[in-house]
């Protein structure tokens, strides 16, 4: 979402410099229709008593065109002789309210807000309910900053992005490399943010960034030049699964696409992706809006088009409403007048956004009147909010190897050596696209509530280009009753436009653990901060590294989290949600293949289709107890409706394959419930996280030969079972995408995986009642 620096003509810099005074003019919360101006308030498109078409139709007849091309940018004009007040589109609520954007500022009555786990940490929780729980916290300190002045209602979250390549410096801000994993993260952090109560909004989310997108600069290689070849297979089963289910399923107000192009078109200027499938197929209700300077982009570094007019029209012709940057404010009145543009179709795109803004209220007076009109300083960073915090943090911490000595005693281990380059950050925790948090807890003062601490960084930075401090890190590991290191990377090793060319832990970090590891009088732990898998074989292997914790970026609360871990406070019950390679897996992979699938040499991607050598495999995650799980009720076979209407004309295509279409079958009946039990055998209460996976049948080539098809996570006492229902829709969760992009559910026997249990449920087409 960086500003790209372009060369600007004396038009757009004049622009760029009205926008910025508009901006820190609009520092007030914006809206329309005071009902204090008497020249506006009784115009039609002020009355909440019509619909909000109506409304949009008065309004757009009352704008000139140059009123108009004005609105079709993130800082929109004000346009006082109506009662409007300029409005930045951009803010930012990734894992909290941010500041990235310009939308959003903090200070005065508002210093900061809840800054929660980075995403990636989040989603590892697999807690659904968390999730949009996070969302509504987040909504509720946005509402308050906007009626303070502060911040917008319009917030580009969240990236649901699929996490294809390890090396992806932006993987941290995603819900990992599982299709279903990333669309339940997907709708309901984006119920949860929005709030939405009929069509009226609390906030409006974004989905970004629309599609195939995950590379950012890698070996000269960047996102404004990057073309991504994805077949359709890939694209509909993989990179566009997220982006459905938000607005399928959470109703999101917003899709954003991205810089790079797919398959030879700027994602930005295609009418199939955008009118196509995200209103067309999807029927999104709301706006698309480009990545910032992404249409610029298209015109000065792809040349996708002769002149800037062509690209502004092909944008919005394309289905583009909102353009992140001034491009389209300079040219999309020169294609109107070029003949290339019809000022109806910037109607038809300020339709959309105007619709957005209505539903939030931004046209129905004073905020303080309205809905959330009672929120301000008092509601953000409250005690509750901050406690959340905690707990995410806690539920998003996964453990990866325990030969023993976790957790640690307070009794046993009275002194304990803190050392390493993340052991005493604040910042580090709550990765990128952050805001200013409320206050920290880091590792270091986290773990000196539990025990004396001797600290020691051992490397200046995560870089660690030098070993001189490593004799002061081994002689406090010698003096204490246990050794946490605290190593991995931070924002300048992975982050936008940064991504990775390895995965090994930076500069001499690896020579610092083993060599403090050597040295340690007691358990040496090792606790991992990072967004992408970081391959720590070494360690895994090494019976002096007692014990292994990803805590990933885990917010403002994060060193409280890791300390509550670490002395069995709380029982760790995160998995993992993406692979962890070894660094051998990258050098047979550019970052620039986007297949999915193996090939010739080619490997695949993810747990889905590669089947090589892991360091940690996805879902992976330990506990402190142990639990047994069984299957209590689970179906055996499921009859197949489909829909008798398709014979008619005697087609049978449908079934090609022995693999009948979704969109044929009636999915209405196709619902399956397991009921699970789930026993905890040891002495400490702890929380079970439940996958289930799919395996088709054997016949299906072209299908995962595994794939997620459910979770949930089962708070267990010690010594007692829970039984846990898990529903599975065969339409969405047992179908699979053939090579020509069709979502088809095969017939026949599909094995059901849930930890070391296998159950096989048969799947059969009903055509009773049809006639050849």
């Amino acid at each position: 979402m960086s500003k790209r620096t372009l060369s600007l003509t004396l038009l757009q810099l004049l622009l760029i410099a009205i926008f910025f005074i508009s901006s820190i003019e609009s520092r007030r919360s914006s809206f329309a229709c005071d009902p204090k101006n008497r020249l506006t308030r009784s115009l039609p498109f002020c009355r909440t008593d019509l619909s909000i078409r109506k409304r949009i139709n008065d309004l757009l007849g009352r704008l000139t065109l140059q009123e108009k091309t004005r609105l079709l940018v993130n800082n929109a004009i004000a346009v006082p002789r109506l009662g409007i007040q300029g409005y930045e589109w951009w803010s930012e609520a990734l894992h909290g309210v941010s500041n990235v954007g310009p939308g959003t500022k903090f200070g005065g009555s508002f210093p900061g807000a809840t800054s929660f786990p980075q995403v990636i940490t989040t989603v590892a929780s697999f807690n659904e309910s968390l999730w949009e729980q996070i969302g509504q916290v987040v909504s509720d300190e946005a509402r308050a900053m906007y009626n303070g002045g502060m911040a917008g209602l319009t917030y580009w979250s969240p990236n649901v992005n699929i996490f294809r390549d390890p090396r992806w410096g932006r993987g941290q801000e995603t819900p990992g490399e599982d299709p279903v994993l990333a669309a339940k993260y997907a709708a309901r952090y984006v119920r949860g943010l929005q709030s939405a109560a009929g069509n009226r909004l609390k906030v409006a989310a974004c989905c970004k960034h629309y599609t195939a997108y995950d590379l950012d600069n890698w070996k000269g290689v960047d996102r404004y030049h990057f073309n991504a070849r994805v077949s359709k297979q890939d694209l509909a089963d993989t990179y566009d699964v997220p982006f459905k289910a938000c607005v399928v399923e959470g109703k999101v107000a917003s899709v954003m696409c991205s810089y790079n192009q797919v398959n030879g078109k700027p994602t930005c200027a295609d009418p199939d992706l955008l009118k196509g499938t995200i209103r067309g197929q999807w029927h999104l209700n709301g706006y698309i809006v480009s990545d910032c300077d992404s249409v610029g982009v298209m015109y000065d570094t792809q040349h996708f088009t002769a002149t800037p007019e062509e690209s502004a029209a092909a944008t919005i012709k394309a289905g583009l409403d909102l353009d992140c940057g001034p491009f389209l404010a300079v040219y999309t009145d020169r294609a109107i007048k070029r003949g290339l543009l019809a000022e109806v179709d910037v109607d038809m795109a300020l339709a959309n956004t105007l619709a957005v803004q209505m539903r939030l209220g931004m046209f129905d007076g004073e905020p303080s009147a309205q809905p959330y009109g009672h929120l301000g300083p008092k509601h953000v960073c409250t005690l509750a909010h901050k406690q959340l915090a905690l707990e995410a943090a806690r539920q998003g911490i996964v453990l990866l190897k325990n030969s023993g000595p976790l957790p640690l005693s307070t009794l046993h281990h009275r002194t304990v050596a803190v050392i390493g380059p993340n052991s005493d950050v604040t910042k580090t925790m709550i990765g990128n696209y952050a805001g200013v948090a409320c206050g920290y807890t880091s590792p270091l003062q986290g773990i000196s509530r539990y025990a004396r601490t001797i600290h020691q960084a051992g490397c200046s930075n995560v870089a660690c280009k030098a070993n001189n401090l490593f004799e002061a890190a081994e002689a406090a590991a010698r003096q204490a009753d246990a050794t946490v290191l605290v190593m991995g990377l931070d924002q300048s090793i992975e982050a936008e436009f940064r991504d990775r060319t390895g995965l090994l832990l930076p500069g001499h970090q690896q020579e610092l653990v083993s060599r403090v590891a050597r040295a340690s009088r007691g358990p040496t732990v090792l606790v991992l901060m990072s967004g992408g898998p970081i391959d720590v074989s070494f360690a895994k292997n090494d019976h002096r590294v007692s014990a292994i914790l990803w805590a990933g970026y885990p917010g403002q609360a994060g060193g409280t989290a890791i300390a509550d871990v670490l002395f069995g406070t709380t029982n760790p019950g995160g998995k993992l949600p993406m692979t962890w390679y070894p660094q051998s897996y990258v050098a047979k992979v550019p970052m620039t293949n986007m297949g999915m699938r193996p090939s010739g040499g080619y490997p695949g991607r993810t747990y889905r289709f590669y089947k090589g050598p892991v360091v940690f495999p996805f879902g992976h995650g330990l506990s402190y107890t142990h639990f047994k799980q069984s299957l209590a009720i689970a179906p055996t076979e499921l009859q197949v409706l489909i829909n008798t209407n398709l014979f008619a004309t005697k087609n049978y295509s449908t079934l090609s394959t022995n693999a009948i279409r979704v969109k044929h079958a009636k999915c209405d009946s196709l619902s399956l419930p397991l009921h699970i039990d789930v026993e905890n055998t040891g002495d400490m209460d702890g929380t079970h996280t439940l996958l289930v996976f799919s395996e088709p049948p054997a016949a299906i080539k072209w299908s995962p030969d595994k794939q997620l098809i459910g979770f949930r996570r089962a708070h267990v006492a010690a010594g007692s079972k829970q039984r846990v229902q898990i529903d599975i829709d065969a339409c969405k969760h047992l179908s699979v995408v053939d090579e020509s992009g069709i979502r088809r559910i095969p017939m026949g026997a599909h094995s059901l995986h849930i930890g070391d249990l296998k159950h096989s449920i048969s799947l059969q087409a009903n055509l009773e009642g049809i006639k050849n």
